[in-house]
């Protein structure tokens, strides 16, 4: 089998391919961004890659899809540093809905049998009512314009898989953590690693997470599974902890003692939207619940090991990188 993967120097991405060393029946063809000043060097790049232009452009696709049996798109544009509403919502569009659609496109014409694209929760919404869960079948409720592309590029990647007959797979995974994890998952290390007191002692929120390999490996199902052909999933550890419960996992993971203040939650809200952290704190204080029942029914996939050694594993990796 042969699958060219986007977005194959990312977080995800290059997880994939490191999982993929150990399967002998699959091929990869990754794919890595032209950078400004050249491509993109280094010991670490797949022999068999192949290099694209910037996917805010519209490459032609010929080539790298010859002999392909299934497409990973696991690239896109999440942060978008600008303060500019209008010019981040184009942006988000050309890469996620414009770029997707038209490697979507290029793949049924060459062939592909199915296209995985790596979507996100966030197309549910950004939380869930005490004892609620999203699922595949919700109607999506978006906020902001990465969440609304991506919505968008299922709509049209699904209507596209009616009109070609090549099988698309929409994978949506929740808050992705493991060794290399950058962005917010990272800042709450680095508070933990100082010992820096936290005012989220007494968070009683539930939240769902994917460990990296948790998702690399539902990703292989669905690579493989016939069953996976046209649907939605939402992917999950399947253990959901608090915001207060993670931190305290974290910190023993470290090796730190944790050092949260059991502050209520309208007063965390209410400090952050002070200190313009409003959005951060939403995430830290709101639930955000997945159901992935459909999975293991569907699929018999069920997540591989306890959260907490999947934190020792992203704990480790950190420390050893400080």
């Amino acid at each position: 089998m042969n699958i060219l993967l986007t977005g194959s120097g990312g977080f995800i991405g290059s997880a994939i391919l490191r999982h993929a060393r150990n399967l002998k029946h699959i091929n990869f063809r990754p794919v890595y961004r032209i950078r400004k000043g050249g491509r993109k060097g280094g010991q670490n790049i797949h022999p068999a890659a192949v290099f694209m232009p910037d996917f805010t452009s519209t490459p032609d696709w010929g080539a790298a899809m010859a002999d392909i049996d299934v497409v990973i798109h696991a690239a896109a544009h999440v942060h978008v540093l600008s303060d500019d509403i209008n010019n981040a919502t184009s942006i988000y569009r050309k890469v996620n809905f414009d770029a997707s659609l038209n490697l979507a496109r290029q793949a049924a014409g060459a062939g592909v049998k199915r296209f995985i694209f790596i979507s996100t929760v966030k197309v549910n919404g950004e939380k869930t009512e005490p004892g609620k869960h999203f699922s595949s079948l919700d109607t999506p409720s978006p906020s902001g314009s990465y969440a609304r592309s991506k919505m968008e590029a299922e709509e049209a990647l699904l209507r596209l898989a009616k009109e070609t007959g090549m099988e698309v797979v929409i994978i949506r995974p929740v808050l992705v953590y493991g060794p290399g994890v950058k962005a917010n998952f990272h800042n709450m290390m680095l508070w933990l690693n100082k010992g820096l007191p936290l005012p989220f002692g007494a968070i009683n929120n539930k939240r769902s997470l994917v460990s990296l390999d948790n998702l690399v490996d539902f990703i292989f199902t669905c690579v493989e599974h016939p069953a996976a052909a046209n649907e939605i999933f939402m992917v999950s550890d399947g253990e959901d902890l608090s915001t207060t419960q993670l931190l305290k996992k974290m910190s023993m993971a470290l090796g730190r003692p944790a050092r949260l203040i059991p502050l209520p939650q309208w007063m965390v809200k209410g400090l952050a939207t002070l200190f313009g952290k409003k959005h951060l704190a939403q995430r830290l204080c709101d639930s955000l619940q997945v159901d992935i029942t459909k999975n293991y029914q569907l699929l018999g996939w069920r997540p591989n090991g306890p959260v907490g050694m999947a934190l020792q594993q992203t704990a480790d990796h950190f420390l050893e990188n400080q």
